[in-house]
């Protein structure tokens, strides 16, 4: 059994099936029914992707292997049992022989007063959609209102963490949000929408090429984008943000990308942890338990590349070890022999959007046009489906204008910061899943 189709559990799952080759059932427990491939969310959030492009079945891609839709919240042990919670709130259960928790991670909080209020985060579809309706709509108001106040403060947008996700994040949405406004008649002649990312480290990007960040920056600031390092919310409300350095930004956008957590799953195992994450082995095995296993965001994955150290928490990470564990899985039934986890980086990528990108595979810096290309071309290598459709919506979206409209589909208070299960958009209480 894998609980969690991200990219280490969707790549496990793969992997187990096309070793056991039906002699083994496999179960896949995940809260809905395909594998997000995040890194080109913030694409879905600007109008650029539909969402079924980066939404990849999981019945459809992955022969051999059943699917429960749930939400894994329990796991006895000691009777191999896990209990979760289907999308019509029923409760059930399932029994395992070996078993793989691959959960994920969630929005990293801060007790910031305000922020689980005022701010939303940007780990999950719903998130994304409800990101892009809350763009338009200020846009759109912006233009409607004679207030020059008010105009202003509906066109800012705060970006919390200037890491992988808030970098891509603002870069593409000045360009989104800019587009929107031209196209208003209300704001052709007021100024831009403004952005601001913010990050308590000294520069954008920190856990990367310090290369890759000064590219990065370049391209924001050229875009009019106000980086600013060394700087915290010290408040939010919902009329803004006040900074720590006294600054209050008048604004209606608060966009949380300060990092992930592991899924609060793992704190209720009962096993120990490494700063939230689940302890293992190198060969991700949990200690004292042979038939567990875990891997990717959930787990504290010694990396053997810097003794002393564990993995970070990276898709490219989570999707090696994926393979690893279904290696390991199957030697624990006598197939093969387990195998240590031991990866070297190959380099990481940020799509700026337009025909920019700050990329260095393989640790070659590049920048521009070309590092666009390798990024792009990167991304429908690593997408496990839906690769035309991709490449399609990209064309597309080089030719035509983009489509500014709200659905109105996702509400704010569907998407709370505070949340175990960012994938999945909280309903009214009483109707579950229902309809």
């Amino acid at each position: 059994m894998i609980v969690g189709a991200g990219f280490a559990g969707y790549t496990c799952a793969r992997a187990l099936a096309r070793q056991a080759s039906g002699a083994a059932e496999i179960v896949l427990v995940n809260p809905h029914d395909y594998f997000l491939y995040v890194p080109l969310l913030p694409e879905v959030a600007t109008g650029i992707l539909e969402p079924r492009r980066i939404s990849v079945s999981l019945t459809g891609t992955l022969p051999g292997v059943r699917l429960v839709l749930g939400h894994a919240h329990d796991v006895d042990f000691d009777a191999r049992r896990v209990a979760y919670t289907d999308p019509e709130d029923r409760e059930g259960s399932l029994t395992y022989d070996r078993l793989v928790l691959t959960v994920g991670s969630v929005n990293k909080l801060l007790p910031v007063p305000g922020v689980a209020e005022h701010a939303h985060g940007f780990r999950g579809m719903p998130e994304a959609l409800y990101l892009r309706d809350h763009m338009v709509r200020q846009i759109e108001l912006a233009g409607a209102t004679d207030d020059p106040a008010e105009r202003s403060a509906r066109t800012t947008f705060v970006v919390v963490g200037a890491g992988y996700t808030g970098t891509e994040v603002t870069a593409q949405g000045v360009l989104f949000t800019a587009a929107l406004a031209r196209q208003n008649t209300g704001l052709r002649d007021g100024p831009a929408p403004r952005w601001l990312l913010l990050d308590v480290a000294d520069r954008l990007l920190p856990g990367l090429d310090e290369r890759l960040s000064r590219a990065a920056e370049r391209v924001l600031r050229a875009r009019g984008v106000d980086v600013r390092t060394r700087t915290a919310v010290k408040e939010a409300t919902s009329e803004g943000v006040l900074l720590d350095d006294g600054e209050f930004i008048a604004g209606r956008s608060l966009i949380w990308c300060v990092g992930v957590r592991p899924d609060p799953l793992v704190n209720g195992l009962g096993l120990p942890t490494d700063q939230g994450r689940l302890c293992v082995d190198a060969y991700l095995g949990v200690p004292g338990r042979p038939e567990v296993f875990a891997c990717g965001d959930a787990a504290a994955v010694p990396d053997l590349t810097r003794p002393g150290e564990v993995t970070p928490m990276t898709a490219q990470h989570a999707q090696r070890q994926g393979k690893v564990a279904a290696h390991n899985v199957a030697a624990s039934c006598g197939q093969g022999s387990p195998r240590a986890y031991a990866h070297h980086d190959l380099g990481f990528m940020v799509d700026l959007g337009g025909i920019q990108a700050a990329a260095n595979p393989l640790h070659l810096p590049l920048s521009g046009p070309l590092a666009c290309a390798v990024t792009r071309g990167y991304h429908l290598l690593a997408m496990p489906g839906n690769r035309v459709r991709v490449a399609a919506d990209w064309l597309l979206d080089a030719v035509l204008p983009r489509q500014g409209v709200q659905l109105g589909l996702v509400r704010s208070w569907s998407v709370p910061l505070d949340t175990t299960s960012p994938e999945v958009a909280r309903v009214p209480r009483g109707t579950p899943g229902k309809g």
